[in-house]
Order: structure tokens, then C-alpha cells, then sequence
């Protein structure tokens, strides 16, 4: 592995509190192949941003363990940050030596079981706490509709992560007429059911806070006029997925 390959960050949060357990230190990588309909960060679509090396990030990170205490960490999200698998392996593994919980935020994309690019998962893996999946829905027509890709990968990863004893947090966004059909979200949980190592369920609502960013790349956003959910579809879509 290439110790001076550099990754391409879109920016860093110092004080994460929803991107894994306790207080965590977010980097956001640029770069991602899914062009969902209610992506809130298209300006992450590119692989660019800061270059860093892992080294120089980690010795960045390290000057805010102090906030973590002990039960946060580091997380890698995106984009989608297993586009930089060795990036975040390397990064990973210098956080490993020194005992910090680290977590990957990703959509899984990208995941096959073939070549090099299974043996570079199999190798993040290994110094991974915790993947936070991002699953939005189990129809593969109208995930490829969604996202422009369809999701046996995705589903593939996440049955890997589970035999392979890899602990989960699964996040689904809830957009009314788009996300939240009943019989989709039976079949999730059923397939969540399915899977060993799942810690959390976590039901994320809509919102168009990112819709601006679209406006200000000059691309039409696609769920123009479709509302955030009510308290009533959350805690439908709640009901059967995190109970």
C-alpha cells in the first residue's frame, strides 16, 4: 500500500454528534457515483477537495481527542468514502494503534467481492469499528430509479459486514411517495432481521436543507415540491423498522 497516497477531503467537523457513538471527529471525503434524487450534498459528488495525506489528517484529528472522551472517535463519511478505501485504511490504522473507536458513514456503492477492490474492503474492515449503512430502499428498480444504480451490492455488503462479525448502525431516509412505501420497508426489516451484527435502526426524515447547494451547481433538483414527512410517517416508518 502506498503510504503517500493522498485523499480528497470536502470538509471536517470537529464535534459530530450523530455520525456514530459519542463525540466524533467527521471527515467528508469528495466523490460519489449515486446521484440520489434527495442527495443533500451534491457539491460532494466530485472526487476533489483538500488533499491530505492519512498521516497529516491523523496528526490534525488527533489535536481534538480531548472532546472524545471515551466513547467517541473518528468517522469517515462522504460523499462515499469507500471510493478512498486505502486512504481510510491508512488513516484507520494509525487511529487503531493508539485504541480510537473509528466508523465509516457510507451507502456502499461501490462494494464487490471481486479483485483488488474487495481485498482493499477486506483490509478497511479490519480496522473499522463500525459501518454506518445507508439503505434507501429494497426495490432494485426503484432504487436504480432513486439513485441510478440498483442495490445487490449494497445488500451484498451488508450481509458480508454481518457474516464477517463487522458491528452496523442501518439509516434509512423517510421521503413521503418515494421512500416510505409500507410493503418496501417490511421487506427492509426483514432483510435488517436477517443480519447479525446490526446495533441500531435509525428512521432519518427528509428534509431540503440541501436543496440551495443544488441551485447553486446549476442542476434542477428532481423532488421539487415534495414535502419533509410528518411526526405521523416517521413514527409509521419507525414502528416497523426500529422496533
Amino acid at each position: 500500500m502506498d503510504n503517500d497516497i493522498k485523499g480528497y477531503v470536502h470538509s471536517l467537523e470537529t464535534f459530530g454528534l450523530v455520525d456514530g457513538p459519542g463525540v466524533r471527529f467527521v471527515v467528508f471525503l469528495g466523490g460519489c457515483k449515486l446521484r440520489c434524487k434527495f442527495c443533500h450534498n451534491p457539491d460532494t459528488w466530485k472526487q476533489k477537495g483538500d488533499e491530505w495525506t492519512a498521516a497529516d489528517l491523523y496528526n490534525h484529528i488527533k489535536r481534538y481527542k480531548r472532546y472524545w472522551k471515551n466513547n467517541g472517535g473518528i468517522t469517515v463519511s462522504g460523499g462515499e468514502p469507500l471510493l478512498q478505501t486505502e486512504f481510510i485504511t491508512q488513516l484507520f490504522t494509525l487511529a487503531k494503534k493508539e485504541g480510537i473507536h473509528t466508523a465509516v458513514d457510507t451507502a456502499g456503492q461501490p462494494f464487490t467481492v471481486e479483485g483488488d477492490d474487495f481485498e482493499a474492503f477486506k483490509a478497511l474492515a479490519e480496522v473499522t469499528d463500525l459501518f454506518i449503512l445507508d439503505l434507501k430502499m429494497m426495490d432494485p428498480e426503484g432504487h436504480k430509479q432513486l439513485t441510478g444504480f440498483d442495490n445487490a451490492n449494497i445488500l451484498q455488503m451488508a450481509q458480508w459486514l454481518s457474516d464477517n462479525g463487522k458491528r452496523m448502525w442501518i439509516r434509512h431516509v423517510l421521503v413521503p411517495s418515494v421512500t416510505d412505501d409500507e410493503n418496501d420497508l417490511k421487506k427492509m426489516r426483514q432483510f435488517i432481521d436477517s443480519l447479525k451484527t446490526v446495533d441500531r435502526v435509525e428512521v432519518l426524515p427528509y428534509h431540503t436543507l440541501g436543496v440551495s447547494k443544488w441551485e447553486a451547481l446549476g442542476i434542477t433538483y428532481p423532488l421539487d415540491g415534495v414535502p419533509t414527512p410528518t411526526e405521523e410517517q416517521v413514527q409509521a416508518a419507525k414502528n416497523i423498522l426500529e422496533q
